[in-house]
């Protein structure tokens, strides 16, 4: 029983897709899966065609317990369960600054649910925020989806510089890379260079038109298009990703 939060300080890098597509495997594969939904844009939430429910907003989600539980929907996949995002989201930080222990209420929500479920996967909105230092301390596992680039690097400075400043280990960190594209020399050499580094999976996940699609088909595209080579790359990282989970 696990958490794993799929974050990065930049938007824009294929967490949404890294989180739908892991979620659905793991859901496949027999684990009780529940996915949170935290980004305020509800990326995740589009896909699955589910929408929040009307009482349901950020107050909820910190209270925990009930308030959670009975906002929490099936998905059309088994195993696999969503906790929407709420637009109220985006004063989250706001709400989280009024309340006593705020740095881990999001762990305290979280924990009991590992009662119910295998695994919890979190889609994270970016930027570094009492939410992302709630994330760091909720997490067992942080996966950082980067694009092969130098700004890419920096902000993973950042962001490690940021984990050791609240006491969280670098080591708690997997980082993997999203939206690589081969013809590009400079995503080929980084990947080369960054590989040989510990916490660093060798499993990429290409820029593909498969992927931008499912926000028309609004699935997973591991589960749209199974044998497709977007499928398989999804597939090959989330083994990658078992295997370090342990």
């Amino acid at each position: 029983m696990s958490i794993l939060a799929v974050y990065n300080i930049k938007g824009g890098v294929g967490k949404t897709a890294t989180s739908v597509n892991l979620a659905y495997l793991s859901a496949s594969q027999g684990e009780k899966t529940l996915l949170c939904d935290l980004d305020p844009q509800g990326s995740a939430s589009y896909y699955f065609r589910i929408r929040s429910p009307k009482k349901f907003n950020t107050k909820k989600l910190l209270k925990g317990g009930e308030h959670i539980e009975k906002n929490i929907r099936g998905t059309d996949y088994l195993g696999l369960d969503l906790l929407p995002a709420d637009f109220s989201y985006r004063n989250i930080d706001i709400a989280l600054d009024e309340l006593k222990k705020s740095t881990v209420r999001l762990n305290n929500v979280l924990r009991p649910l590992l009662a119910e479920y295998d695994r919890i996967i979190l889609d994270c909105p970016p930027n570094l925020t009492l939410l992302a230092e709630n994330i760091f301390y909720a997490a067992d596992t942080i996966l950082v989806p980067i694009i092969p680039s130098t700004l890419s690097l920096m902000s993973l400075k950042q962001l490690f510089k940021f984990m050791e400043k609240i006491g969280q280990k670098r080591t708690k960190a997997l980082v993997m890379f999203s939206m690589v594209e081969k013809r590009k020399k400079m995503h080929m050499e980084l990947m080369g260079a960054m590989r040989k580094r510990k916490g660093v999976l060798q499993e990429p996940i290409p820029f593909l038109a498969d992927i931008e699609r499912m926000g028309i088909y609004r699935q997973p595209v591991t589960a749209a298009l199974p044998n497709s080579r977007a499928s398989q790359a999804y597939k090959a990282l989330w083994a990658e990703v078992c295997r370090n989970l342990g």
